[in-house]
């Protein structure tokens, strides 16, 4: 047993096992997710995170590559009551560091009452308690890591789907989860994912049908060119965003956003559609929210537990946005046809059949 110290922010400092060494510090966070680890720690909208998985038992169905939403783990480290051998060598193999044997409800708790804190981390054979402080006195807050998107974006334009014969769909990449891309394209679309910080011009090279504005890490005011992207394009695109997209597009048309005390992340958060008072449950993954929508949006939808916004659509302008992950990898599968609203904004263009088994 390799010794192990996580250090929070407030002078605790917390004793586990340690399961792949190294240090690491970020911002500590929780999901309640039972399943869909994988998923979980190759999200990019945990970049610059530290993740406690409030399940006891993280593993317990191996690791597949083919259940990756990218191509890396995204948190800098890893928590839990209890880590199998094939998740720690995994993250092992990925350079993050890991701790197990920890009473992850005191630390759920902690997050829950205090929000979501700075941390340290050291694991390793000579790694001390003051290893891990040391490492919480470097720890930056997330509102000042203002170009986390160049970590998690593409670096120049790829292309999914080019034999589809759908809309074509400009993605701006600010950390997009590798499901919602797959979403589209298999609902006929053809869809050009560009970088972050993509130019109008770059837009009207493409020649979309719909704007798409992806989820990812970080404080939404981070992303001015995305946003400036959204201002340019509002009145002559249909837009749509998922999580932080919801976010980028509202401070494009006059909204405001705030962080949240410890998030939404997870797989049975509630939300209920406000026309037909229909609650689905949802998989999420964000720590800040939209205060204000803006004059030109509207709120359809909102998270049953404190009443945050989870949907907006245009008042004026055709705009569709979400919160939540409608791609539903790991989770529920109720708002799955979020992407045919997407694409039917697109106009008689997607006439496509979904295949039977998406």
């Amino acid at each position: 047993m390799e010794p192990a110290y996580v250090a929070l922010e407030g002078g605790r400092v917390i004793e586990g096992r340690g399961r792949s060494p190294g240090t690491a510090r970020g911002e500590l966070v929780f999901t309640t997710a039972y399943t869909g680890y994988e998923e979980s720690l190759t999200d990019p909208s945990y970049e610059e995170q530290v993740l406690t998985f409030a399940y006891p038992l993280i593993g317990n169905y191996g690791v597949r590559e083919e259940r990756f939403e990218s191509d890396r783990v995204h948190p800098r480290a890893v928590l839990a009551r209890e880590l199998t051998d094939d998740v720690a060598a995994w993250l092992e193999s990925e350079g993050v560091p890991a701790v197990d044997r920890l009473d992850t409800r005191e630390v759920v708790t902690d997050v829950r009452d205090e929000g979501a804190m700075k941390c340290g981390i050291a694991v390793g054979r000579t790694a001390t308690p003051e290893d891990a402080v040391a490492e919480l006195e470097r720890c930056e807050s997330m509102s000042d890591h203002t170009d986390i998107g160049a970590q998690v974006s593409v670096s120049e334009e790829t292309i999914r789907g080019a034999d589809n014969d759908g809309a074509t769909v400009a993605l701006v990449d600010c950390g997009c989860k590798g499901s919602i891309v797959d979403s589209l394209v298999a609902r006929g679309a053809t869809v050009h994912v560009l970088p972050h910080d993509a130019t109008p011009a770059a837009v009207d090279a493409i020649d979309p049908d719909v704007l798409f504005v992806s989820n990812g890490p970080g404080d939404p005011e981070n992303y001015g060119a995305a946003v400036s992207l959204v201002e340019a394009f509002v009145d002559e695109l249909p837009i749509a965003g998922i999580c932080l997209g919801q976010q980028i597009v509202s401070l494009a048309l006059g909204g405001t956003t705030e962080k949240m005390t410890f998030g939404h992340r997870g797989v049975n958060q509630p939300v209920m559609d406000l026309e037909t008072g229909r609650v689905v449950m949802t998989t999420q993954n964000h720590g800040y929210t939209v205060d204000e929508p803006g004059p030109r949006l509207e709120v359809t939808q909102v998270n049953v537990n404190d009443d945050t916004p989870e949907g907006l659509d245009g008042v004026d302008c055709d705009v569709l946005t979400r919160q939540y992950h409608p791609e539903a990898n790991p989770g529920p599968e109720d708002t799955l046809d979020f992407f045919d609203d997407v694409l039917a904004m697109a106009g008689p263009v997607q006439q496509r059949a979904v295949p039977a088994d998406d």
